[in-house]
């Protein structure tokens, strides 16, 4: 007997909205829709052509709102979620003192309750704000071994896609960056053909990280294995590198061979032309966070500059927050602002989120990725406002900054499942997280103020 063929699979179809193709150079449908089966879009076009097309398929109102490629973020920190109001009980006057007094602190105090917590918070967050794709640079020294797996766990049940990495550093001592390193292979190997989470090797700012360390790092990178790296954040870097290495970052990462076309260079802010051209001729990603440098007073990345020597740019959120439109508007307005001239803007920071998807599209071996096309992952997000002007290929940059960083999302759909509908998230329950969370943080606040500060010899004090 010849067995029945297998039933197709459901089509969801998404509509009817203003459909934006992806975020580089679109095609945009008006009155269109997506539709996808499992998890690949399989048409776009006019809403009521597809409704006709495929009758019977489960039909998702976006409320006439723009229907987006989900958003790609870069760089995110989710460790850094419980410190929402966290006081360090002591005035921080300048970087160093940041790092020292906080967050080092605070990453030490993480244990594996904590850090659950915090990628859950980071993941409903980036779900609210329509990303689908996050890069998240986690740091926990007190607890290095199984870290990655608790965060790409948290990942699979939020449904979202991810790249992690452990932030390999010598402050804390050689035998803790050796965890780090052995951690970021381990999950690479066992995740590297995952289709959703992959791993990379995670870095510290150079200035924290031994010679020895990048050595044996790059001695022991696999083949396909990225490189996320904090890189000339703050002056710090720069003159600590020089100070007990001779050299400065890019030097000493070039002279390891850890720069390449899957080297994530993160913030490169005091980089000079000769370094930001060294970082483009190896193909390296320079990555802004322009609310997070303006948070730390840091400075502010020369986006002309970068771009002029060829740096290839995308945009993260470093832990600030998880809206990828809102880092948008700030690398916008703070590029404007920064240089006082309102014309700038439109001929560099249109293409962060463009250079976004197609970094992860690599990463994930998912060359469409970021795209709204047949064959494409679908992953989409709508945010709630219908444009009350024409979007067209040459204005939608105009639309995302100035009327729709701020807007609400309505709907996050990745690899064809609805993480979010009607504004409420289907797989992670945020107020249940929420409530866990000021369960644990009194502890996970009393561990870290009982640290106090570790002031390691290379981290120099103020007079």
């Amino acid at each position: 007997m010849t067995p029945d063929p297998a039933p197709a699979e459901p089509v969801t179809i998404l509509g009817s909205g203003t459909v934006v193709t992806c975020l580089g150079r679109p095609e945009v449908v008006v009155d269109g829709g997506v539709a996808w089966t499992g998890d690949t879009i399989i048409e776009i076009g006019p809403f009521e052509s597809l409704v006709k097309t495929h009758p019977g398929a489960r039909l998702v109102d976006a409320h006439g709102g723009l229907i987006l490629p989900g958003l790609v973020n870069l760089h995110h920190h989710f460790y850094s979620s419980l410190a929402r109001g966290l006081d360090p009980g002591r005035r921080l006057d300048d970087f160093g003192e940041i790092l020292d007094g906080l967050w080092w602190r605070l990453d030490r105090a993480l244990d594996a309750d904590t850090i659950r917590l915090s990628a859950e918070l980071a993941l409903a967050d980036s779900i609210r704000w329509g990303a689908t794709t996050v890069f998240d640079h986690h740091a926990s020294p007190s607890v290095i071994d199984g870290s990655l797996e608790l965060i790409a766990d948290a990942v699979e049940r939020a449904g979202l896609s991810a790249v992690l990495c452990y932030e390999i550093t010598d402050r804390n001592g050689h035998e803790d960056a050796m965890t780090g390193l052995e951690e970021n292979l381990e999950f690479f190997r066992t995740r590297r053909l995952d289709p959703r989470i992959r791993g990379m090797l995670g870095f510290h700012a150079s200035f924290t990280v031994d010679d020895r360390t990048f050595a044996e790092a790059a001695d022991r990178r696999q083949d396909g294995m990225g490189c996320h790296i904090h890189v000339a954040e703050d002056v710090l870097d720069l003159r600590m590198s020089k100070m007990v290495y001779d050299a400065g970052p890019i030097e000493r990462l070039d002279r390891h061979g850890l720069i390449d076309d899957r080297t994530l260079a993160v913030h490169c802010i005091h980089l000079g032309s000769d370094d930001r051209r060294r970082l483009a001729e190896r193909g390296a990603i320079v990555i802004h966070n322009p609310e997070s440098n303006a948070n730390n007073g840091v400075g502010r990345l020369d986006l002309e500059g970068a771009a002029a020597d060829g740096c290839r740019l995308g945009l993260g959120t470093d832990g600030m927050s998880s809206a990828m439109l809102g880092s948008l508007r700030a690398a916008f307005l703070g590029l404007r602002g920064g240089r006082r001239d309102p014309r700038l803007g439109f001929s560099v920071v249109p293409d962060l989120l463009a250079v976004n998807a197609e970094v992860a599209g690599r990463f994930l071996d998912q060359p469409l990725l970021g795209r709204l096309r047949p064959g494409a992952p679908a992953d989409l997000c709508v945010l709630d406002t219908a444009p009350p002007t024409t979007v067209t290929p040459e204005n939608l940059f105009a639309h995302l900054v100035y009327g729709c960083a701020c807007s609400p999302v309505r709907h996050t759909i990745a690899r064809g499942r609805i993480l979010m509908e009607d504004h409420r998230l289907t797989t992670l329950d945020p107020e249940a997280i929420a409530r866990d969370a000021l369960d644990a943080t009194p502890a996970l606040w009393e561990r870290f103020h009982s640290l106090g500060t570790s002031q390691p010899e290379w981290l120099p004090t103020k007079d």
